[in-house]
């Protein structure tokens, strides 16, 4: 267990692994917590059975990991402590039967077909099956500006654009007006983080934040500093009024 993640890559001899560089040291940023502890991974996207290779050997022998594929062929990449499910990750009804199948998972990683439809599709459907304290993880979001995968600049069914949507979510509580509801996912994530590539949902429980002090006022200041702007704004609003009338 004390190989770094880039020593089991590197040295992998197993199944293909096809990952961007860069994503050895963020994953290890995110998942060395997990690491020799019962813990549950599922992973989007089998391929060729090299990353559920990598990840046994970096997790260890307490983690469960499962996988889904499209390709029946992919079953025959099952061993101790790997399980593969055969179906469309777009197909609610399919992904809504794993859910009933296997346990809530510490980590979800969305490594399939990367089209706008199934990244989405996905995370609505597995979001919640995440632990309260867990990690959900799309990658190979750059196919969000790919028009091939539904994706483009700024278009707004691709995955990049959803995700900065659910930023407005995060800030639930501060809106004034209710144009954004409290749900679900603002009460369960802490953080979105984006990457080249990635984009992480770190999950834990939320409540409405409170506003705290300590120590003592020591400077007399206008305890709004936007205040006197507003008043100032407000006189030549009713000057103008007044101009008009």
């Amino acid at each position: 267990m004390d190989n770094s993640l880039r020593q089991i890559f590197e040295s992998h001899t197993g199944g293909l692994i096809h990952k961007l560089d860069h994503y050895i040291e963020i994953y290890d940023t995110y998942f060395s917590r997990y690491r020799n502890r019962e813990m549950v991974i599922l992973e989007i996207g089998a391929a060729h059975g090299g990353s559920l290779q990598m990840w046994k050997k970096y997790f260890g022998d307490k983690a469960r990991i499962f996988a889904v594929d499209i390709n029946p062929d992919c079953k025959k990449l099952e061993e101790e402590n790997i399980k593969v499910f055969i179906g469309s990750q777009e197909d609610r009804s399919f992904l809504s039967k794993l859910l009933s199948e296997i346990p809530k998972a510490d980590i979800i990683i969305d490594d399939g077909g990367h089209t706008m439809r199934q990244q989405i599709t996905t995370f609505e459907m597995l979001y919640d099956h995440v632990k309260e304290d867990g990690i959900y993880l799309c990658e190979d979001t750059h196919t969000s500006y790919w028009y091939e995968y539904g994706g483009g600049l700024r278009r707004k069914n691709s995955f990049i654009e959803y995700s900065k949507k659910l930023i407005d979510y995060l800030y639930g509580w501060h809106f004034k007006s209710r144009k954004v509801e409290i749900s679900r996912f603002t009460e369960s994530t802490n953080a979105i983080h984006f990457y080249d590539s990635m984009v992480f949902f770190e999950k834990k429980p939320r409540q409405k934040p409170v506003n705290v002090q300590i120590g003592k006022k020591i400077i007399q200041h206008n305890e709004d500093p936007m205040a006197s702007k507003r008043s100032l704004v407000h006189q030549v609003i009713k000057k103008i009024r007044t101009f008009n009338s």
